[in-house]
């Protein structure tokens, strides 16, 4: 019973089974059958898809979710990855920095927030890329296709216009900011564009106010010559001048000729051109300076051409003027030198020329010695110019060398000699210290030689001296000397009676520096004998006004009586009393001759006597040379027969009259033909010659006698000196000493020129007129 239920359960079981499996079979067939034809509509559209695809190159990026890794599929060319998917992210590696940026952040919020895009990007190998965003189901796929053909062409003309326009608004922006006109013409030479500063210059508003009122910067004749110059392809270039408003204008204007018509620019270049003027004046005067200068100067430049030289550098070296205005090289200057013996001796030339060229290399200044074959000493200093090239400057140290060794030579021969002086000398600096003293001054004042070592100030010197005098106050005036105000400081003389009974003079004097020198001189012995010389002095002029007094006195007590004789001796000689026999007519005249001599002896001594007093004065007028001479013969006639003496005069062109007094210039050449006389030999001649030099005349005595001797010719003008002539004694030795007074008188000297056996010449010179004048006020 058991078993029959079970088998009835286990056939309704199996039969249930049954009717389900028919039933799911019925059901899965229905399921297969549109599979089936599912299937087949998407492989249609896979295929579809395909074709599509496969009509230009993409790549496709896919996300299944937030966290899940991309998927690449399409041609990574596309965006130029070189064939590598894995590349196609690194958006920095094909796209621009910007654009890669950008692809970033449209990436990540497709991603995060399921927001689209759609952009165009551009590779960087030129190329233009689609990208386009969008989620579907929960993935976010992102498509990348290569944009060719047309509709890339059209893009990178796109592209390449706002480029353009860009650029254009940025240069157009440029040209207006700048501050030198811009035009640009057509084909017709209308204008089209102008900038601003062009507006400014011509003082419109916009380019049609340019074009109403014909503002044009050239004039028509440069307008046709710019049109010739464009057709031809050539840039017109021209500098004009032009006065906008009131003020003068220069203008450096081009040009150019483009595609469409012709482009220009204009230059104001009035304030470089003013500039320009003024450096040129400046450089002008530069060279002027540089050429009055005495140090030689040589600009090269850096091609080591020589560019410019002043007259020193010429005179220096003495080089040729046309080798150096064809702008010599450096090196072929120092050849040209070397050939010529004007550079020192070198043993290798090449190293020298090397080593001094390299100056040009060289940031700083170099200086060189150069010791030339003929003694010279010449100091080379090269300077580097700001624009290349150097600036020699040549200094000759010759003159400051040799002026250096005698200022040397005069220090030490100074030093010696101030220390061979018996003064003592010593000499305080501005700071009032003991800078030099001799030895006599150490002696003097009793100092040891370590007191003086270290520059000892005044005040110590003082002190040290002060202890030696009498009276220490006496030395307040040379310390105010030494340590004064240098503007207030003067010359003194102080006398120190020292306390063993010596006498020491001071002279101090302010030297240029603010130095002071003090000379300190033992005057004891000169005191003594000063004294001694004031009384002998004194009883010397109280002799010397006697004998004046006596001179005066006697010459005029004797003067009278002596006229008186010579008047009653004339009187006897003209025989007025009665007749005179031959012996007393001899008589008579020899004492005439005697008392005429006695006479014009005592006048001689009355005529040095106003001329020591200066009482004598002069009428000066035009003296007639000749006549003068004769009158002055007159007086010798007796004289020049006796001695058979021939008196001849010769007067040069020009030297006929002298300004003078005719009596003083009679009583001269009366005393120099007398002297004359007296040492020629009889049957000789005696010459008076003027003749006229720059300065005035000159009188010459000439005779052929004896000579004067050397010892004699040396004090022949002094007073009361009588040269003996032969066996006949001198006279009384005033001739020549009145001849000198009135000569010097005159403003005139007197010279002698004798050699024994020769004969002698007394040269006596007058002045011009206005001389005289001088002489004689």
């Amino acid at each position: 019973m058991v078993f029959f239920v079970v088998s009835i359960v286990m056939v309704g079981v199996a039969a249930l089974l049954a009717f389900c499996y028919a039933r799911d079979w019925a059901r899965w067939r229905r399921s297969e059958a549109e599979y089936k034809r599912e299937n087949e509509r998407l492989q249609a559209v896979e295929e579809r898809m395909e074709v599509l695809a496969g009509a230009e190159r993409q790549i496709v990026v896919r996300w299944d979710s937030r966290d899940s890794n991309a998927r690449v599929e399409g041609d990574p060319e596309v965006v130029g990855t070189g064939g590598s998917p894995d590349k196609v992210l690194a958006f920095a590696d094909w796209a621009s920095s910007a654009d890669a940026s950008m692809l970033e952040q449209c990436v990540g919020k497709l991603r995060d927030e399921g927001e689209g895009f759609s952009r165009t990007l551009r590779t960087r190998s030129g190329g233009f890329v689609s990208v386009e965003g969008r989620t579907s189901r929960g993935k976010a796929f992102v498509r990348m296709s290569a944009l060719e053909g047309a509709r890339g062409e059209i893009l990178r003309m796109d592209s390449e216009l706002r480029q353009a326009q860009a650029n254009l608004t940025v240069l157009t922006t440029f040209l207006d900011s700048i501050g030198h006109p811009v035009w640009l013409r057509d084909s017709e030479e209308k204008l089209i564009w102008l900038n601003k500063a062009y507006l400014s210059l011509v003082g419109a508003h916009s380019l049609e106010d340019v074009q109403t009122r014909s503002l044009e910067l050239l004039e028509r004749q440069d307008l046709t010559e710019a049109r010739v110059a464009s057709g031809q392809g050539r840039v017109f270039m021209r500098r004009i001048e032009s006065r906008i408003g009131d003020e003068r204008r220069v203008l450096d204007v081009m040009e150019r000729p483009t595609r469409a018509g012709r482009a220009g620019l204009a230059l104001d270049i009035s304030t470089a051109e003013q500039e320009r003027i003024r450096m040129k004046r400046d450089l002008e005067v530069q060279v002027r300076t540089l050429d009055q200068l005495d140090t030689a100067v040589a600009v090269f430049d850096d091609a080591q051409q020589l560019i410019f030289h002043n007259s020193a550098f010429q005179r220096l070296w003495r080089l040729d003027p046309h080798f150096l205005e064809n702008k010599p090289l450096d090196g072929e200057i120092l050849e040209q030198l070397r050939t010529r013996g004007q550079l020192p001796e070198q043993g290798d030339f090449r190293e020298f020329k090397k080593e001094f060229l390299a100056a040009y290399n060289e940031p700083q200044a170099r200086e060189f010695w150069w010791i030339l074959p003929d003694r010279r000493s010449v100091r080379v200093l090269s300077s580097p110019n700001a624009y290349g090239g150097l600036t020699y400057l040549y200094y000759d140290e010759s003159d400051r060398f040799r002026m250096q060794t005698q200022m040397d030579t005069s220090r030490r021969v100074q030093n010696e000699t101030l220390d061979a002086l018996r003064e003592g000398v010593a000499a305080f600096g501005s700071d009032g210290r003991l800078k030099y003293c001799n030895r006599a001054f150490e002696e003097m004042w009793k100092f040891a030689a370590a007191d003086l070592e270290d520059e000892p100030h005044v005040d110590a010197i003082i002190e040290h001296c002060a202890a030696l005098t009498a009276d220490k106050s006496t030395w307040d005036k040379v310390r105010g000397a030494v340590t004064g105000l240098h503007e207030m400081r003067l010359g003194i003389e102080q006398r120190f009676e020292r306390q063993d009974a010596r006498t020491v003079d001071c002279c101090g004097q302010p030297l240029p520096d603010g130095a002071t020198l003090l000379t300190f001189s033992d005057v004891t012995a000169s005191v003594g004998y000063a004294k001694a010389l004031t009384e002998t002095n004194e009883a010397l002029e109280k002799a010397g006004r006697l004998r004046d007094d006596f001179v005066h006195h006697f010459s005029y007590q004797v003067r009278t009586p002596l006229t008186n004789v010579i008047g009653f001796i004339e009187l006897l000689n003209d025989e007025s009393v009665g007749m005179l026999n031959r012996r007393q007519k001899d008589y008579v005249t020899d004492s005439l001759r005697s008392a005429s001599a006695l006479l014009a002896i005592l006048d001689d001594i009355l005529d040095l006597a106003s001329i020591d007093t200066g009482s004598l004065e002069l009428v000066l007028e035009d003296v007639d040379i000749r006549k003068t001479v004769r009158a002055a013969e007159r007086g010798l006639k007796d004289q020049l027969e006796k001695e058979k003496l021939t008196l001849e005069v010769i007067v040069e062109a020009g030297a006929e009259t002298v300004r003078a007094d005719s009596k003083r210039m009679r009583q001269i050449l009366f005393h120099l033909i007398s002297n004359a006389v007296a040492f020629s030999e009889p049957n000789q001649v005696i010459s008076v010659i003027a003749r006229h030099t720059g300065e005035g005349v000159e009188v010459d005595v000439r005779d052929r006698g004896c000579g004067i001797s050397k010892d004699l010719k040396e004090k022949i003008f002094d007073r009361f000196v009588s040269v003996p002539r032969g066996a006949r004694q001198g006279g009384l030795g005033l001739g020549l000493s009145i001849v000198r007074s009135l000569v010097e008188l005159h403003g005139g000297r007197v010279t002698i020129e004798s050699k024994p056996g020769e004969g002698t010449v007394v040269k006596c010179f007058f002045p011009r007129g206005e001389t005289v004048q001088g002489a004689v006020q």
